[in-house]
């Protein structure tokens, strides 16, 4: 199975009756998982739902989810007050008519408040609960198609890290092979240094100076430290090659090489093996930086 990266995107729009959404999810690196979902006012429970399927579905990084949904309008609905209306009506015929003064007309008394009331439109509880298990099948289908970027992405990054993780076994193998570890080089180094010292100090023990010289070769030696990379180097091979979410173990391997690699550095006693070693740490930061990606 490919690895999985935490880096995503994906848009589904949907529409219902008179509604109109579209769910965007994006996925970033995170430590852990968390959850951010926005929904317009009116969706709490469809905010509530879409936590619970992403937790199911995602296992690490930071993931948004946003829910921007509209109503289309709708033609106001107008209703009448006929019994206000009537009982308005025989009101004023029961009114002595005075000179110069007209008669009240339907469009007088319509004008009157409380006689005719405009509202919007609305929408009833089952025409609300289909809504929402709509916005919810839409949402089903924005995880797939972040999930399947995901995987996408962590199929390309899977490559880039096997790439690296083969230059640091070769690297490694490369100081495992390297001239100056070898003990005639070691010795003819150590001989010339103590010829030197004793050439310029004939007050220095002789004695004395090959110990320290035997010394200074066992606190040089990166036995260990190839050791324990191509130790490392398996382990993110076998990490490599597993199912479900493997970041975190491959940045402590990461970090297990860096630390190698370092101390070969340090113990270097040559400028082929500290060359070796620089490369090593560069190739080992690169597979570091890309490990960030993976869930």
């Amino acid at each position: 199975m490919s690895l999985v990266s935490m880096t995503g995107f994906s848009r589904v729009p949907g529409a219902h009756g008179a509604w109109r959404w579209a769910w965007e999810l994006k996925s970033v690196n995170a430590r852990g998982l968390d959850l951010r979902v926005r929904c317009p006012s009116g969706f709490d429970a469809v905010a509530a739902e879409a936590r619970n399927r992403l937790g199911k579905r995602l296992g690490r990084g930071a993931i948004y989810a946003n829910l921007a949904a509209q109503r289309d309008t709708a033609t106001p609905q107008v209703k009448v007050n006929e019994a206000a209306l009537v009982a308005l009506q025989e009101a004023l015929a029961r009114v002595p008519t005075f000179a110069g003064v007209q008669p009240a007309s339907m469009d007088g008394l319509l004008n009157i408040r409380g006689i005719v009331e405009i509202a919007d439109a609305g929408d009833t509880e089952e025409e609300l609960a289909a809504i929402h298990g709509a916005t919810l099948t839409s949402l089903e289908a924005a995880i797939e198609g972040l999930v399947a970027m995901r995987q996408s992405e962590g199929a390309a990054l899977g490559g880039v890290l096997r790439d690296r993780v083969e230059a640091i076994a070769r690297l490694s193998a490369d100081a495992e092979e390297c001239p100056d570890r070898k003990p005639e080089i070691v010795r003819a180094r150590l001989e010339k240094s103590v010829s030197e010292l004793t050439g310029a100090s004939p007050a220095l023990d002789p004695a004395r100076l090959h110990q320290e010289a035997l010394l200074l070769v066992a606190k040089a030696d990166v036995r260990e430290e190839l050791d324990r990379l191509y130790s490392h180097v398996e382990a993110v091979r076998e990490l490599l090659a597993q199912e479900g979410p493997v970041g975190r173990r491959l940045d402590f391997l990461a970090q297990e090489l860096a630390r190698e690699a370092n101390t070969l550095c340090s113990k270097s006693n040559g400028a082929a093996l500290t060359a070796i070693g620089m490369e090593l740490r560069v190739q080992i930061e690169q597979f570091r930086e890309q490990v960030q990606n993976i869930e």
